[in-house]
């Protein structure tokens, strides 16, 4: 047994080095920690964005069945155009291929696609896969050894021992690439099947696949379709034009989710661009309300401050049941070192989001920030119940801990840290400042139980951050 472990390990080092499909693999691996599900991947989080993917994706979860699945969508700060899935629970998609997509239909067709991989159960199938041919190549490859042995006094017998060796590396690249091209299949069918279903048009599914399989023509003509681990774009395309032509193929996107989509795109153009770039895209000969934004936002990162909030105010009298204005001023504030100032429009922010957790934890941040211990005694209640909505929020228990040390109460300070601690990943650290915090706490009350948690983890599936509100 203990020699199956170095081929194993061996194996695993070459799919990863000759085949895209393993991304998916380590992606599984990185997955693994249920308090952690994002794995350290740089992450956006805005509450504005996360909105709008949630009423993106709603209508899709909804009618694949998924509604109960508490299902996620997280941006990754990656300008490149791309969306992937990890597990059941989480779609990730790059900063970029918002900021690309014109229409909310076209992100919805990313959305459709990938659900229909959680639909097909295709990462834990996948990574059984995966095991099956490990296990196919550990025995082959140690056949392979044996020959050569055999064959050490043979010139042919040693040959064809490499021979075998080598065998199976091919037959399993080409195994798992087909295994994942008729994946990516399924999803294109299933994808067309809930924009069907919901109501909602396949074309902006059809014209982002397109896009690329112009792009990706030229090169793939020549390569080896079975080298491939999605299928042939002119393939792939024929197979969707046959597809996509339902009775909503010229149903359009309603005029507000449009807004609401070309304010998401100005607004990561406005923090993710160089503000010549933001010049370019947004002009002042243009005075819409999403170019104003990214102007705005352009302006409080690389310009002068009192400008900025003169533009953000100048959006506020445009629109002043937008939360998410207020929050920008507000948040330019608070990093500006004005943090009394801030909590005013972050209150009324908070006010207005439909779901204002993440304002929460910021108007928190910037009442720690007055280094008022009335105003701490305020941010305290805040926290909590944006930990509710955001169980794994670094910041929201970094703050809870110096909330917390301005009222001298250490032993709540030190889970929260421990808290923090844990959702950054440092098990040794959060371990540390739980059993710290449970001297502190009465043996048995509520807070020892939950620093309890922290000392005894050892991987289970139970998030020890998990708040039952």
């Amino acid at each position: 047994m203990s020699a199956a472990g170095p081929p194993s390990k061996l194996l695993w080092a070459w799919l990863a080095t000759r085949t895209a499909a393993l991304a998916a693999a380590a992606a599984i691996v990185l997955a693994s920690a249920p308090a952690r599900a994002q794995g350290g991947l740089p992450v956006i989080r805005d509450a504005e964005i996360e909105q709008l993917l949630r009423d993106y994706a709603k209508p899709i979860f909804r009618v694949a069945g998924l509604s109960e699945q508490n299902i996620h969508v997280v941006v990754i700060n990656d300008k490149s155009f791309n969306a992937f899935v990890m597990d059941a629970h989480h779609v990730f998609i790059n900063a970029g291929a918002l900021m690309d997509a014109k229409t909310p239909n076209q992100v919805i067709g990313v959305f459709a696609h990938e659900t229909g991989h959680i639909v097909g159960g295709h990462l834990a199938k996948f990574r059984q896969e995966l095991a099956n041919a490990q296990t196919g190549a550990i025995v082959a490859l140690l056949l392979g050894v044996g020959t050569m042995v055999a064959g050490a006094h043979s010139v042919d017998a040693g040959n064809a021992g490499a021979a075998l060796m080598q065998a199976p590396q091919a037959y399993i690249q080409h195994s798992l690439l087909a295994y994942r091209r008729a994946q990516e299949e399924y999803a294109d069918r299933a994808g067309v099947r809930f924009l069907t279903m919901s109501g909602q048009s396949a074309q902006g599914m059809y014209d982002t696949f397109k896009r690329f399989a112009d792009e990706t023509m030229f090169a793939s003509s020549a390569a080896d379709r079975y080298a491939l681990d999605h299928p042939m774009p002119q393939e792939r395309m024929a197979e969707l034009a046959n597809l996509v032509h339902t009775k909503y193929w010229d149903k359009k996107d309603p005029a507000p989710l449009q807004f609401r989509h070309d304010m998401m795109r100005a607004k990561l153009v406005g923090f993710m661009d160089r503000r010549d770039e933001v010049s370019r895209r947004y002009p002042l000969t243009d005075n819409s309300l999403p170019a104003r934004y990214a102007r705005a936002i352009s302006t409080y990162r690389y310009g002068d401050m009192h400008q900025a909030i003169n533009e953000i105010d100048g959006l506020i009298r445009s629109a002043p049941d937008d939360p998410f204005f207020y929050e920008l001023k507000g948040q330019a504030l608070l990093e500006s070192a004005h943090a009394r100032e801030a909590i005013p429009p972050l209150q009324r922010a908070v006010a207005l989001a439909p779901d204002p957790a993440l304002i929460q934890i910021e108007l928190a941040q910037a009442m720690i920030a007055a280094n008022n211990a009335k105003l701490a005694d305020v941010a305290i209640p805040l926290l909590h119940a944006a930990l509710i909505k955001e169980p794994d929020s670094v910041d929201a228990y970094t703050q809870l801990a110096m909330a917390y040390g301005r009222k001298n109460d250490y032993a709540n300070a030190d889970l929260a840290s421990a808290q923090a601690a844990f959702a950054r990943g440092d098990n040794k650290l959060a371990r540390e400042l739980a059993a710290r915090a449970q001297q502190r706490f009465a043996v048995g009350s509520p807070g020892w139980v939950r620093a309890d948690d922290i000392v005894m983890y050892k991987g289970a599936k139970k998030n020890p951050l998990a708040i039952v509100p």
